[in-house]
């Protein structure tokens, strides 16, 4: 049953295109659509695991004729629905690993911008954004030395917060680098952390890394650097890890302050034989003639569902984002109880279904993400098992707030000893839904131009014989 009109874009050529959201008997969602030069496409959207309706509520559709020119032409403009909450500047294209998935397809030894060419792009946000929240990104940021340089000029030159993507290698073998990124103000270390063994590393980042991986954290600890990890998660890969991510995430609780997981994007570089892939190529995505589509792909239905299921944590906690499009991600707050387990802070009853501003996404990711006050050296054991389930996980609580507290002086006050999870669930070509793309409020600077990210880092499908190129 078709129950509402969207646009979306051919996976082989970007073609914009009319498409349909489709809804099954189960419950599941599908975006259909079909180019005059490639034919019919379709992909699950949502597997029917929850409430799509209650979900989504109040996000509106487009109308008839908005995102006609989207993805194409984009930058913002008139008919972008959202501010910029965070925006990312590529600082570099080198890396130090060679990851199977990657959205910058990075390795790349071009020149780089120079220092003043990054100064003049920080200048350039700053006029065009306000008071952002500026990723700094790559590539592998930390391959520049004049990185703690270029955090301290973006502090100085008006970003709210200054948060580093990193794989963390460097934080972890060089600690005199990151007390450098500490003292020149940086905020928020948005750690690369897909799972809790080393054979998950293995197959999506190529090498052995979890002793890393702890290292960079205990580094940051010392300094009192706040560190988000960030698991990519891949079906068949990570994907039953998420429950020990959690528990080992609360467990270096208050030198992490949250998980920020990232379901696998097919952009950039990502292999030939993804998981999923379905007749007409693209992973997930099925010729509309050829029956049903693969169920592989990790839709934030199903990322929430699993990892209410291995967390031991209720699905009620996950709130739909209040900026982006609610398809986009979750956001949820836990207190940790002394034997571990996850008290919920946040209940889809209690969620207010008015929508948030750029402005209140910022504030809410440098409050949660950023180093707990007074925090001191965190002990973080050497064993790079994740700890087990607390027999009390089994148990679902729910938090009571005094009626003399407003809930955000509760989060404050809790900030040494609470735990956030959030989603971010990107757009490819396979089922991009301009109708999303219009509420995004994370963007990329790009020569001048504030671009969606989906947009920004969107790569078409290649036939198989022509993949080999980006694999």
């Amino acid at each position: 049953m078709v129950f509402r009109k969207t646009r979306s874009i051919c996976p082989v050529c970007l073609r914009n295109l009319p498409a349909d959201l489709v809804r099954t008997e189960d419950g599941a969602v599908l975006l259909d659509r079909t180019c005059p030069d490639h034919g019919r496409f379709t992909v699950p959207v949502w597997q029917g695991l929850m409430d799509y309706d209650a979900w989504t509520y109040g996000a509106d559709a487009l109308t008839a004729d908005a995102g006609l020119s989207c993805p194409g032409n984009c930058g913002l403009c008139p008919e972008h629905e959202r501010g910029t909450c965070c925006i990312l500047l590529e600082v570099t294209r080198r890396c130090d690993l060679r990851c199977r998935y990657c959205f910058a397809n990075g390795g790349d030894p071009a020149a780089e911008p120079s220092f003043e060419d990054l100064q003049a792009a920080v200048r350039d946000i700053v006029r065009q954004c306000g008071s952002p929240l500026l990723q700094l990104s790559g590539g592998e940021p930390t391959l520049r030395d004049d990185l703690p340089a270029l955090v301290r000029y973006a502090k100085e030159a008006g970003c709210s917060t200054v948060q580093l993507n990193t794989n963390g290698l460097r934080l972890a073998e060089d600690p005199a680098y990151a007390k450098a990124l500490t003292d020149a103000g940086l905020d928020i270390v948005f750690l690369q952390f897909d799972g809790t063994t080393d054979a998950v590393f293995e197959a999506l980042r190529g090498r052995p890394l979890l002793a890393q991986k702890r290292c960079a954290v205990r580094v940051c600890a010392d300094l009192g650097l706040g560190v988000t990890l960030v698991p990519t998660v891949v079906p068949g890969v990570n994907d039953r890890d998420l429950g020990g991510i959690v528990r080992l995430a609360a467990s270096l609780v208050p030198a992490v302050r949250g998980v920020h997981f990232q379901p696998v994007s097919y952009f950039g570089r990502f292999p030939a034989a993804a998981p999923g892939d379905g007749s007409s190529g693209s992973p997930g995505l099925r010729d509309g003639s050829s029956g049903s589509p693969a169920d592989s792909r990790c839709t934030l239905d199903r990322l929430m569902t699993d990892l209410a299921d291995q967390a031991r944590i209720p699905v009620s906690s996950f709130l739909p984002s209040r900026c982006d499009h609610p398809l986009c991600g979750f956001r949820a707050r836990y207190l940790i109880e002394p034997d571990g387990s996850l008290l919920p802070l946040t209940d889809i009853t209690q969620a207010a279904r008015t929508r948030g501003t750029a402005k209140d996404s910022r504030a809410f990711v440098a409050r949660h993400w950023s180093a707990a006050p007074n925090d001191g050296p965190l002990p973080v054991s050497e064993s790079g098992a994740a700890p087990q389930a607390p027999a009390a996980c089994g148990t679902v609580k729910t938090a009571s707030l005094p009626d003399s507290m407003d809930f955000d002086t509760f989060l404050t006050r809790l900030q040494s000893g609470s735990l956030t999870l959030s989603a971010m669930a990107f757009q490819d070509a396979s089922n991009l839904n301009i109708e999303r793309l219009h509420r995004c409020s994370l963007h990329v600077y790009d020569a001048g131009r504030i671009v969606p990210f989906c947009a920004e880092y969107l790569t078409p499908y290649l036939p198989p014989a022509s993949r080999h190129s980006v694999s």
